[in-house]
């Protein structure tokens, strides 16, 4: 099948949905979605999305909190765009018809997540992802000028010196297929199943990032990966996300003997970053021996069951009750702050190419996101990156990043699996990482990529090549990056290099490969 547009958008997150109604008013949009929208990471939010909209709040505000949250990493000029540009953005949702949880007078209702100094969060409940989706999916769908084909897997994106002209995919029927457009975006989402443990769906395999690099085009701070404090741990039972909301509307954590524990680690206690508060949590089960959990139990049920729906059905299928019974939790692997480089309208490395979300880096994130900071991101930079796709394009060459290239590996090795990987990379490149443990993983990944290389050539039109494929080149790039840095800052920690060192290490880095 061969097909041609326009504009190909590779992903039905908010970044790509919000890229594709911008787009549409100016060409073709070809749409390619590897599952159901609601399976994207945008879905699976649960937290809400951050605007300065509310009193006593400022975009300046709401920049000096991600700065901070940033950890000394974060790109000014990209955060600027996110928080002034956002509530703009955010009253287009709703004028659109995106049902935000109202106050008493009829106005968003805005909730506290931690490292925000105030009240900013709009929810939909405790499912403001869906929400968002459902509305834009709407839009998307309806338009004429639109194609979406689902169940549509990215295989290649094709190239001819240096500039991208589309992709390859499997269609839902096996076959093979090619689009060719002017303009490609990638807006695949994160890569969270590159670890044992996440709170990601099954298709947050990274398989943009993967496919961008294998191109040539660079990528950046892949080391920097945020691991959410509060996954449910029940044995057996599918991680899921307990939403910082939970904390932010005075939910506690707490240890086997039912004391709060967080303030013992960090002075913020429940709502310091998300970084601070997993590694507490890492620290206090180490120090004990025992569990930890997350008890709303002081609130009340009845005010804990209606505000939180989604969550309480999820609790009462691992056979628990979100309102009165404490919860297990322990950290697990939820966002990449690092991904395909871009400038401050989506431009990646190759002409032609773009990026958005969290397939792409910005820098805005820096090393440690803000929480709800996301689905923010994902609506203002897939909305700029539109408008630049509509218009000239050029190679970007973004300033103050070290750039190091990965030479073509030819080491053979056995064919990993995705059960190996995940492992693996949950092991050494999880929260708390050291030299021996890196080194380590990049030894054995570096062998399972070339491996992999070869499978890839022999079976071009299988799936789950492609999905193994995009863990171990996602998780190779992770392993090297954070063997590289030898700091400890936000979403990285060295337990050999446990302290910030802004002499050596304020700086982003690039990876690109040498071909």
């Amino acid at each position: 099948m061969s097909l041609r547009g326009d504009f190909l958008v590779i992903g039905s997150g908010i970044a790509g949905l919000r890229a594709a109604i911008t787009l549409a008013d100016a060409g073709t949009v070809l749409l390619l979605t590897k599952a159901d929208p609601g399976e994207s990471n945008t879905g699976y939010a649960q937290g809400g999305i951050a605007a300065a909209i509310g009193p006593g709040d400022s975009p300046s505000a709401h920049a000096e909190d991600t700065m901070a949250a940033g950890d000394g990493l974060c790109l000014e000029a990209a955060v600027r765009v996110l928080v002034t540009e956002g509530p703009r953005y955010v009253g287009e949702l709703i004028e659109w018809g995106v049902a935000f949880d109202r106050d008493t007078e009829g106005a968003p209702a805005l909730g506290r997540e931690a490292a925000h100094r105030v009240r900013r969060v709009l929810h939909a409940r405790d499912a403001p992802g869906r929400e968002i989706g459902r509305v834009l999916w709407e839009k998307v769908a309806g338009h004429p000028r639109v194609r979406v084909l689902q169940d549509a897997l990215a295989m290649s994106l094709v190239t001819r010196d240096g500039a991208c002209l589309g992709a390859t995919f499997l269609g839902r029927d096996g076959r093979p297929g090619e689009v060719e457009a002017a303009r490609t975006l990638i807006a695949t989402g994160g890569a969270g199943q590159v670890f044992r443990e996440t709170t990601n769906p099954g298709i947050a395999t990274g398989d943009g990032i993967a496919m961008a690099f294998e191109s040539g085009a660079r990528v950046a701070d892949l080391e920097f990966v945020q691991f959410h404090p509060t996954a449910l741990s029940v044995p057996g039972v599918p991680r899921f996300l307990l939403s910082e909301t939970l904390r932010g509307e005075g939910g506690w954590l707490i240890n086997a003997a039912g004391e709060r524990f967080v303030e013992r680690y960090e002075p913020a206690g429940d709502l310091a970053s998300r970084d601070l508060v997993a590694r507490a949590i890492h620290r206090e089960i180490e120090r004990t021996g025992a569990p930890v959990f997350l008890s709303m139990a002081h609130l009340g049920p009845d005010y804990v069951r209606r505000r939180f729906p989604t969550i309480t059905s999820a609790c009462r299928q691992a056979g628990l009750d979100l309102a009165t019974d404490p919860l297990p939790v322990s950290p697990a692997a939820h966002y990449m702050m690092g991904g395909i480089e871009t400038d401050l309208d989506g431009r990646t490395s190759l002409t032609n190419l773009f990026a958005a979300g969290e397939a792409a880096c910005t820098g805005v994130h820096g090393a440690n996101r803000l929480a709800s900071n996301s689905l923010l991101e994902g609506l203002v930079f897939g909305a700029r990156a539109a408008l630049a796709m509509m218009g000239p394009t050029a190679v970007p060459s973004p300033a103050g990043a070290r750039v190091d290239a990965v030479q073509p590996l030819s080491t053979w090795s056995d064919v990993p699996t995705v059960a190996g990987v995940r492992d693996l990379m949950w092991q050494e490149a999880g929260l708390v990482r050291s030299r021996d443990g890196l080194r380590g993983l990049v030894s054995s990944m570096s062998a399972w990529h070339a491996c992999m290389e070869d499978r890839r050539r022999g079976a071009a039109g299988d799936r789950d090549v492609r999905r193994l494929s995009s863990l171990v080149t996602v998780g190779l790039l992770i392993a090297r990056a954070a063997l590289r840095r030898e700091e400890s800052r936000g979403g990285h920690y060295r337990e050999d290099f446990p302290e910030r060192d802004d002499i050596h290490w304020q700086q982003h880095m690039s990876d690109v490969l040498a071909i």
